[in-house]
């Protein structure tokens, strides 16, 4: 589809009304459904599903075979692995009609999820989190959280660049041994230190 903003590859289906920014490109066999809000500079691989009323944000990024489904809003710089997969229904029956029971999950900024994980509709990832490989996350994550397995555990704590954080020496202190950030742990929330030494 020729556009001037954004790429679409002739293969996939824009509805419209939508919404979709500069500098996007949405690959292969995609279907971008009615009323979606896509932000500048995303890249939807093959054969995503984007459902109805699902906002993205700038610079997220969809790997192959994902479906995102109504109720979703992916903040700024979030990373969607191949084949992981949202729900919106906690109790789903083909026989039953449940549109108004849609739940929101809300994935925080620059947050990253991994290769065949689900999301459980109605929990929401904090900002910076790391949900591994095939995880299912069944509760809220909070920020800079790393949850891996069935159901998905916190594991530990991430930097914004997604590296492992580890304790320091100073209580309620960890630091990321790669771009030298330091965080703490205050009231079960992990916070990053925005006056530390240069």
């Amino acid at each position: 589809m020729e556009n001037p903003k954004y790429f679409v590859h002739e293969s996939s289906y824009i509805d419209e009304p939508c919404e979709i920014g500069a500098g996007t490109k949405i690959w292969h066999f995609s279907h971008i459904m009615r009323d979606c809000k896509i932000g500048e500079k995303c890249n939807i691989g093959q054969n995503v599903v984007i459902s109805p009323g699902v906002i993205l944000g700038n610079n997220v990024k969809i790997q192959n075979n994902v479906s995102v489904y109504t109720g979703v809003i992916c903040e700024d710089d979030v990373f969607l692995g191949p084949s992981c997969v949202f729900t919106n229904v906690i109790n789903p029956r083909s026989f039953i009609e449940r549109k108004d029971e849609y739940r929101k999950t809300v994935v925080g900024k620059g947050a990253s999820i991994g290769a065949n994980a689900t999301i459980v509709c109605g929990h929401n990832i904090g900002r910076y989190a790391f949900i591994g490989a095939g995880a299912v996350v069944t509760k809220d994550v909070p920020d800079y959280a790393l949850v891996v397995g069935n159901p998905g555990k916190i594991v530990g704590y991430v930097c914004s660049c997604g590296n492992k954080l580890k304790k320091a020496e100073v209580k309620d202190e960890f630091k990321c041994s790669t771009c030298d950030k330091t965080y703490q742990m205050i009231k079960g929330q992990m916070i990053e230190n925005q006056n530390r030494e240069k």
